[in-house]
């Protein structure tokens, strides 16, 4: 990885290094994010480095609102995370089996009996892990604009066959979420929303985490919680214009909440030290599924994988409309590493790999 420092000069003028060489640990780390965010590389980021549950590094690049030059607030600033949604409910997912309200190999039909038939039938397990079969998006689906309920949604995708026989295949995609938490708020007999509320955000202290419904139909939420929202963009040839609306209520579980990097860190924490749900399911959740005896690198909700160094990690890379994530969990480090970013996929995948593999030799 390369990472070129244009305006290296300023910080050598405010760390008091006289040259590239003299920047070492988290000095070097913020100089690389801040290079991202002097060259344009992304409008706005969150950062949020925490090593055996003491915060290393809680810190805002660029600007939330490009028009009005807002500063970015770790703790404070609202950023969609994409598909990071998933690693939430699949902590849901978890308290609802402990609580014996599913089980992960209940036929999803057992809790959504309205759903077509299709030629097989799947599981809550296999939704999860994305090996069901469900299509994913066609055309700009990703880009619904509508006010759906999770009920209502599923009329887009509903009558497509099946892509493959269920545990047979693997195929990423947010539907698998939206039945799952279909399936999910049937069998509590309330709302995704609100048993996800309950369950998961309140007991961790994630109350900077909300639904696009709170944020939109509530704009006063912000100003009582002291947050910010983001603006969202999207990359052109000559910098980044406003992204298009979107209404990402319907599909909540697998990429609609808000949050700030702080909160996401809370939730890695959390992971980390056992919190909310016991170790053998936590176990069950972010252990790979396998098809054909291979694994796919995926658990409940969760990247299961390993990086370019051969480190273990558990987590979520997210993309969508005005939205850039990176949530990793390091076990056997003890750290959790997340990253915000205001912007459908600024091409910088490489550069935040390589910065994280800086922190984990140096930390």
């Amino acid at each position: 990885m390369k990472v070129f420092f244009s305006n290296i000069k300023n910080w050598f003028s405010n760390t008091g290094a006289r040259s590239i060489e003299d920047l070492q640990g988290l000095k070097m780390v913020d100089a690389m994010f801040t290079d991202l965010a002097t060259e344009s590389r992304i409008p706005a980021m969150a950062v949020s480095v925490i090593k055996q549950g003491r915060p290393l590094l809680q810190k805002g690049y660029g600007h939330a609102n490009l028009e009005e030059k807002t500063a970015v607030d770790p703790q404070k600033t609202l950023f969609r995370i994409a598909s990071v949604s998933k690693c939430i409910t699949g902590l849901a997912l978890a308290r609802m089996v402990e609580e014996g309200l599913l089980n992960l190999d209940d036929s999803f039909y057992k809790h959504v009996p309205y759903f077509p038939k299709k030629e097989f039938d799947f599981s809550l397990r296999q939704l999860a892990g994305h090996t069901a079969g469900i299509r994913s998006y066609r055309g700009k689906e990703y880009a619904l604009n509508l006010a759906y309920s999770i009920k209502d949604s599923i009329e887009v995708f509903k009558d497509a066959p099946l892509q493959f026989q269920p545990g047979k295949g693997y195929l990423y995609n947010s539907f698998d979420f939206v039945l799952l938490s279909l399936a999910m708020q049937e069998a509590s007999g309330v709302s995704f929303e609100e048993y996800v509320q309950d369950e998961v955000l309140e007991p961790l202290g994630m109350h900077h985490t909300l639904s696009p419904n709170q944020v939109g139909q509530n704009p006063s939420i912000l100003t009582t919680k002291g947050l910010q929202k983001a603006g969202f963009y999207t990359k052109t040839r000559v910098g980044f214009k406003q992204a298009i609306s979107v209404n990402n209520q319907y599909k909540l579980a697998g990429g609609g909440y808000l949050s700030t990097a702080s909160d996401i860190g809370k939730l890695g924490v959390a992971i980390l030290e056992g919190k909310l749900v016991q170790p053998d399911t936590m176990q069950e959740i972010l252990s790979s599924q396998k098809v054909d005896g291979d694994t796919t690198y995926y658990g409940l909700g969760f990247q299961v994988s390993q990086d370019e160094q051969g480190k273990s990690f558990v987590g979520h890379v997210g993309n969508s409309v005005g939205a850039y994530s990176n949530f990793f969990i390091y076990p056997k480090e003890e750290m959790v590493i997340t990253i915000l970013i205001n912007s459908t996929d600024p091409k910088v995948q490489e550069e935040l790999n390589g910065i994280v593999k800086y922190l984990l030799e140096n930390h």
